[in-house]
């Protein structure tokens, strides 16, 4: 199954690899580099529809725990002064997606969005220290039962060039549920209480929705 937000490019890239193919095989009498180019055209493709792959899984819901919002590797677990919504200091864990992850960024809580809000910005490499601050990035902020407020960030890279964001302020939210999407690459950064234990820990590969990051 692929995502929603793929559709489009999917269909443009398969039209590009049929439409080149074809021009490929009437052109080029090469048969060595005929092959190559269509091989080429091909892996290209197989690797659009890897990236915008959407796999099925079981979700536990559970109102104790924090799931991490993506597929990918741990590589911030810290505790910083978060200064665009709480002003104080909070436990980050960020989660670095490759672009053969599964980029659907997912609510890492259930309860009711108090707050989301879009950042233009840089394109720095998801790693970089100032890539939180400095890059492309949506905030979403979601109260829960069990934790208060939980802030999850979706920050832009160096190929990620779009970030989709579907929270809007108000609305109910389901742990697990879509949130959005970043399209070719990038980070998560989850900014949860001094008191949260935390489940994982540094180069850790996580699963988005099914992976738990901390617990109370």
């Amino acid at each position: 199954m692929f995502h929603k937000e793929g559709f489009k490019i999917i269909f443009v890239a398969f039209a590009l690899c049929v439409g080149l193919s074809i021009l490929t095989d009437y052109l080029v009498e090469d048969r060595w580099i005929k092959g190559g180019i269509i091989i080429s055209l091909m892996i290209f493709l197989v690797m659009i529809l890897q990236f915008f792959r959407n796999p099925k899984r079981n979700y536990v819901i559970n109102e104790d725990q924090i799931l991490s919002p993506v597929d990918g590797k741990v590589v911030v677990i810290e505790e910083v002064f978060e200064k665009e919504y709480f002003n104080e200091k909070r436990l980050q864990v960020s989660v670095f997606m490759s672009p053969i992850n599964v980029h659907v960024t997912r609510y890492p809580a259930g309860g009711k969005v108090v707050y989301s809000k879009y950042h233009p910005g840089k394109y720095l490499v998801a790693w970089h220290p100032k890539s939180s601050e400095e890059n492309e990035r949506t905030t979403v902020v979601v109260k829960t039962k069990t934790f208060g407020d939980i802030l999850h960030r979706q920050i832009a890279g160096a190929l990620a060039k779009r970030i989709v964001n579907y929270a809007e302020e108000g609305q109910e939210v389901a742990q697990a549920a879509e949130s959005g999407f970043i399209k070719f690459g990038s980070r998560v950064d989850v900014f949860l209480p001094l008191n949260a234990t935390i489940n994982v820990t540094l180069n850790q590969k996580v699963k988005g929705g099914v992976s738990v990051i901390a617990s109370l």
